[in-house]
């Protein structure tokens, strides 16, 4: 089906917004904080954690990225309050990352000093390879002062395993979410062979875990989970030193079947204002994901 999946991606852009509205609803909160509380705390009581995701990215202004801040620390406080079993995941470009470094970092600490007093955590999310270097770079700046910090790799760039590498050297303390990467990036950067991504998924999983890391294993491919539980298997690791992580509203099924296999699990569930540009850039990045909400909509079998 990998035309099918080409096409959903090439006809996207004209496809009417209320279509990719409704084909969105079960992969996005919904526009306001209140929507991501609700759906959040379903997930609570289905067993599975949840990190938050205001969408938007790729800010232009700094008031922008102020504000941008501010919403976070709002949606910890509300987390607090409604003692949600969640965290949240932020993109630096959304706190200023490419308007100026010290001010996305000056941005980046108020709220991961306000996560800390709350009791909560941050994940640094990883974007393009355009910001590989400077998310890594503010990660291990803050893992200086606080221990409530995570970040991302991507098992798709050939530079992951010397990050993964560099970050856990001397013993440091490493909080990490593992995941294939989205991005179009060219050859010379990034392993196009879906085997060899899978491989070095499994490569680097084995790595992270072996040396400390605290991993979230980010993943709706069935072979990679079955890597996850060998592994922690093998290495019998604690329920409490690693967690699986997985999309909102994709393989629901398979999210069943990892909890209730002991195991624990958290949803990545973004929301906000932004929801039809996340959901247009996310579906065109990821034909296979595309193909698969289009059929979904539109009750088409595989």
């Amino acid at each position: 089906m990998d035309w099918f999946n080409r096409l959903v991606v090439k006809t996207m852009p004209i496809v009417p917004k209320p279509v990719v509205r409704r084909a969105s609803q079960r992969y996005i909160a919904g526009a306001a904080l209140a929507d991501a509380v609700r759906v959040v705390r379903d997930l609570n009581q289905r067993g599975m954690m949840a990190t938050l995701d205001i969408l938007g990215e790729f800010i232009s202004k700094r008031e922008e990225a102020t504000a941008t801040a501010t919403a976070y620390m709002q949606a910890l406080d509300v987390i607090a309050k409604e003692k949600l079993n969640s965290n949240i995941s932020i993109k630096l470009t959304a706190f200023g990352l490419k308007l100026n470094y010290d001010f996305c970092l000056e941005n980046v600490g108020k709220v991961v000093q306000h996560a800390r007093n709350l009791g909560n955590f941050v994940r640094l999310d990883m974007e393009d390879s355009s910001c590989t270097s400077d998310t890594i770079r503010i990660y291990q700046t803050l893992r200086k002062d606080f221990d409530n910090v995570g970040v991302v790799i991507q098992s798709y760039m050939r530079r992951a395993l010397a990050d993964i590498r560099s970050l856990m050297a001397n013993g440091t303390p490493t909080n990490v979410r593992l995941c294939k990467g989205i991005y179009v990036e060219p050859r010379s950067i990034a392993y196009k062979n879906r085997e060899l991504i899978n491989k070095n998924f499994t490569f680097l999983l084995d790595e992270l875990l072996r040396g400390g890391a605290y991993v979230g294993i980010a993943t709706h491919d069935e072979r990679l989970v079955w890597d996850g539980m060998r592994l922690v298997d093998q290495l019998k690791l604690p329920k409490d030193k690693y967690e699986f992580q997985m999309l909102l509203g994709v393989d629901e099924e398979l999210r069943d079947v990892i909890v209730n296999a002991g195991h624990r699990l958290r949803i990545y569930v973004p929301f906000g204002k932004h929801w039809y540009a996340y959901s247009v850039r996310r579906l065109q990045e990821n034909p296979q994901i595309a193909g698969y909400v289009i059929r979904k909509f539109f009750g088409m079998k595989e």
